[in-house]
């Protein structure tokens, strides 16, 4: 099995095929009656090992997924209700029951998480943040810290993911600086012997495929030694998990003049202006585009250096939809801000906040070579803006030019690309097997399980149904 991606997802999922099995725990007691009544008919059969569909039904919360409401209620039973519940799951390590399999990944174990600001303040609580059987509480105490305000920094979770995969011994499993450039099905009959030496060191029995198998898939990629060379290799799996997130390539708006030089899509670009004195309190405004976290980052950053913005996003400033509208305004103050800012700060009415307007309803038409921007109302009025630069910060898109078509013919809607929200693959939500290619899971934002406490459930999935395959199940 190779997994693509060594995220939360991957390195749960890891944990749970390297013999690590959750059963419940003696004399623990649910706060949810129907769910525990069920926990109780199989008390001494792994939760891996049980129906998912019949123990998820009728769970309700915060996602779309009935396994990655299942898993998060048994790991944290009352969170959602602000409760310190302890987890009702014990875990054992039962070797017998360990899967060979690799995970494949772009940086060190934790995924985009190294890639993203340090600094960053995650939007979920600190403890939606582990992983199964290490809370992450407990691992920042051990650096004697707390958290803020619930809430822990970018840089903590990516040590915290490396730290889990040492102390629960992973690492064998997981190869760094990858690129998968082809995943595809070949048959099994066309595989040379000799094309598996590259990796064949990490286990022998990781390479002999199923004799039943007519096809399996070929993975090419390469890895990047410490001189910079790219060494290619190719490995063939019966089955391959996708669980390389979202965070590879940000929107375009499409427009004219999107690709000049002072328009940006990353929100470093800012940070790295301002630390090189580009742009300063007297600079012309910063556009910012989009109503989501990112963008609201980009503000409070602007905001805190003194710069002048104009914002300019096509949602009302009361949609339900907006994500400033779902926070709770205790535990997210800074977010709530940028909401006050966007309503009371408008083009049409003066508030009181300085350098600082925003356009609700707007949409960015064009970017001119001599730094004008062009906007237009929802009623087709346009106005044209002198600005110092522009951050396009309207989310991002999964990169998955290593499948066949782009990965689409494995979306809901497979007339348009794969998005994590809008358009996520299509999977058997209790499997989360592709409904278009059977061996090829889909994880995390790519399933549309967009927060690390619920991409586990997801995990728990895969897990299931690959014992099953595997014929690991005890009897």
């Amino acid at each position: 099995i190779v997994f693509l991606g060594n995220g939360p997802s991957g390195i749960c999922l890891s944990y749970l095929l390297s013999g690590y099995v959750p059963y419940l725990k003696r004399d623990s007691i649910h706060p949810h009656p129907i769910l525990q009544r069920k926990l109780e008919e199989a008390p001494d059969i792994s939760i891996l090992d049980q129906d998912l569909e019949y123990l998820s039904e009728g769970l309700e919360g915060r996602s779309h997924s009935p396994v990655a409401l299942l898993f998060d209620t048994l790991q944290r039973p009352d969170t959602d209700f602000g409760g310190t519940a302890e987890s009702v799951l014990t875990w054992w390590h039962e070797t017998n029951r360990a899967i060979p399999h690799l995970v494949l990944g772009r940086n060190a174990p934790g995924g985009a998480w190294h890639s993203i600001e340090g600094s960053m303040i995650t939007l979920s609580r600190g403890e939606w943040m582990g992983l199964p059987d290490l809370p992450f509480k407990d691992w920042l105490k051990q650096k004697r810290r707390g958290l803020r305000n619930n809430r822990a920094t970018a840089e903590d979770i990516a040590q915290y993911y490396q730290y889990y995969v040492i102390k629960k011994g992973l690492q064998k499993n997981f190869k760094c600086d990858t690129v998968v450039t082809s995943v595809r099905k070949v048959s099994a009959e066309s595989i040379s012997n000799h094309a598996q030496k590259d990796l064949q060191e990490s286990s022998d029995s990781l390479w002999n495929l199923n004799e039943k198998s007519t096809e399996v898939f070929q993975v090419d990629g390469f890895f990047k030694t410490v001189k910079g060379n790219k060494e290619p290799f190719s490995i063939y799996a019966e089955n391959v998990v996708l669980a390389t997130g979202t965070y590879d390539g940000p929107t375009w708006l499409r427009v004219k003049g999107e690709n000049l030089s002072y328009v940006h899509h990353q929100l470093s670009a800012l940070e790295e202006a301002v630390k090189n004195n580009n742009i300063s309190i007297m600079s012309d405004p910063v556009l910012i585009v989009g109503a989501g976290l990112t963008a609201a980052d980009a503000i409070l950053f602007a905001h805190h250096c003194n710069i002048p913005v104009i914002h300019v996003f096509r949602r009302r400033v009361s949609d339900p939809g907006l994500i400033f509208n779902q926070l709770p305004k205790m535990m997210y103050p800074e977010y709530h801000k940028v909401h006050q800012m966007m309503k009371e700060q408008s083009a049409a009415c003066a508030g009181p906040y300085e350098c600082y307007v925003s356009f609700p309803e707007h949409h960015v038409l064009s970017f001119g070579k001599d730094k004008k921007c062009i906007i237009q109302d929802k009623n087709g009025y346009q106005k044209a803006y002198k600005i110092s630069m522009a951050l396009v910060l309207t989310g991002s898109n999964p990169n998955l030019s290593f499948l066949p078509n782009n990965g689409i013919d494995l979306a809901m809607d497979s007339d348009q690309p794969v998005n994590p929200k809008r358009n996520p693959i299509d999977v058997d939500p209790f499997t989360y097997e592709c409904t278009q290619e059977k061996g090829l899971y889909a994880l995390g934002p790519l399933a549309g399980d967009n927060f690390v406490r619920f991409v586990q459930g997801g995990a728990l999935a895969v897990a299931s149904s690959l014992l099953k395959k595997a014929n690991k199940n005890p009897p």
